[in-house]
């Protein structure tokens, strides 16, 4: 029997997502800034919503929630994260406009095939770097998270979360290559509008901070490769150790440490990455737990408060039957939901409008709403910084670097609903 869900059970969610958006906004700013506050927050709201689901009897929605949705979803990022972060790419280029511009579409190109999270750890350090000498960076920062982040990790199931899960529903690997012209489209917009931002700026620096660009330049060197290999692990881990290519793995009754064997394996390439790498390398990046905290204890609330929600969106469908429809309310929840959950979700709301006999079906749907539903999914995390689990790491690291990053709203008020939406909008319409 599906239980029905009340519509106040969503105002946990909404609590959550206000604490996240106002608290830096206020007096509280300093005290949310303790990551352990962030997770007093999520207990706050997180375990009402568990003990209503348990006196409900949906324990096994929570159970599925937390342990095989979000613990998979922090051990990637902190296995990417501890990785990538035992790679030292030390250099300090001239931060033009080009170099910049070179910086962000080597992580679009890379994001596909590493990971958005991998790509962003990997380069935001280099990035910062080069630009440290620069009075006006935060836009350098937002497109940094709008396009390696999250844009360019479309092309592969490697990329982000929500395509790994149409990966697992039957959607061929290669399917996704065919996404190119909207990757390449978004990346050359994207990238087009921030040379031009980043001309205006630079020619609005002062003489003595470009002197002092030109005079601290360094050689690019990288120093760890030995985490090059663990990468390549987390990356492979990802792809085959799943039930598709371990079929005892998705079985109703398999044992618990089965069906999270591929978590085992991340655990194992954390440790791995640890003990491999010397303690100057991590020293050189300025290497510290706090992101990836931050990140663990914000997703811990999120994840729990929107199981409701999810459920409630289930029972309650948007009446959408166009590709265009599924762009946006995919992308629009995205956005504030977790993006992998918000994409199953209008996975098995296209199904319901594809005829099972078609001959023209893709993991169940027809080809145009798959499409839309990746890009929903994949480019409008980049609309807030709860889009996608990347946009908090480089924020964090970005501001433990000394750079003035916006708040949530202002970050959505000034950057992504002025200058990512716009964009999207175009691709969309050119594209669907």
């Amino acid at each position: 029997m599906e239980h029905v869900i009340p519509t106040w059970m969503l105002i946990p969610f909404a609590c959550q997502l206000l604490c996240i958006a106002v608290f830096p906004l206020t007096r509280l700013e300093h005290w949310w800034e303790n990551n352990i506050h962030k997770l007093w927050v999520s207990f706050l709201f997180g375990l009402p919503v568990a003990g209503w689901l348990c006196t409900q009897d949906m324990c096994s929605e929570l159970e599925h929630q937390m342990i095989y949705d979000y613990v998979p979803f922090i051990l990637l990022l902190t296995a990417l994260f501890v990785t990538t972060g035992g790679i030292h790419i030390k250099g300090d280029l001239r931060a033009t406009p080009l170099v910049n511009c070179a910086i962000l579409s080597t992580g679009y190109v890379l994001a596909s095939f590493m990971g958005t999270t991998g790509a962003a750890m990997l380069l935001i350090r280099l990035l910062l770097q080069t630009n440290s000498q620069r009075k006006y960076t935060t836009h350098t920062v937002l497109f940094f998270i709008a396009m390696v982040a999250n844009c360019g990790g479309i092309l592969t199931p490697l990329g982000d979360p929500p395509l790994f899960l149409l990966f697992q529903k039957g959607t061929p690997f290669g399917w996704f290559i065919g996404l190119a012209p909207e990757w390449l489209a978004t990346g050359i917009l994207m990238l087009l509008v921030y040379y031009l931002m980043d001309t205006r700026y630079y020619k609005r620096e002062s003489e003595e901070h470009l002197q002092a660009d030109e005079a601290e330049k360094e050689k690019i060197t990288m120093t760890g490769h030995i985490n090059l290999l663990w990468v390549a692990c987390v990356v492979l881990s990802t792809m085959f150790i799943n039930s598709t290519y371990i079929p005892a793995m998705g079985e109703h009754d398999a044992p618990f440490w089965l069906k999270l064997l591929r978590e085992w394996a991340f655990i194992l390439i954390i440790i791995l990455s640890l003990v491999t790498t010397k303690k100057e390398v991590r020293t050189g990046n300025n290497f510290s737990w706090t992101p990836i905290l931050e990140v663990a204890c914000v997703f811990c609330g999120i994840f729990a408060t929107m199981i409701p929600a999810l459920m409630y969106l289930k029972q309650n469908p948007l009446p959408i039957t166009e590709p265009w429809q599924f762009v946006y309310c995919t992308g629009f929840l995205s956005a504030f939901l977790d993006n992998a959950p918000t994409a199953m979700v209008f996975h098995a709301t296209a199904t319901t409008l594809s005829d099972p006999g078609s001959a023209n079906l893709v993991a169940g749907v027809s080809e145009p709403l798959l499409r839309a539903i990746s890009m929903g999914a994949v480019f409008f995390g980049s609309m807030t910084y709860i889009g996608n689990g990347p946009n908090f790491m480089v924020k964090s690291i970005a501001e433990q670097n000394g750079f003035r990053m916006p708040s949530f709203f202002v970050y959505m008020l000034k950057f992504s609903l002025i200058i990512c939406l716009p964009v999207f909008i175009i691709v969309q319409l050119i594209f669907l």
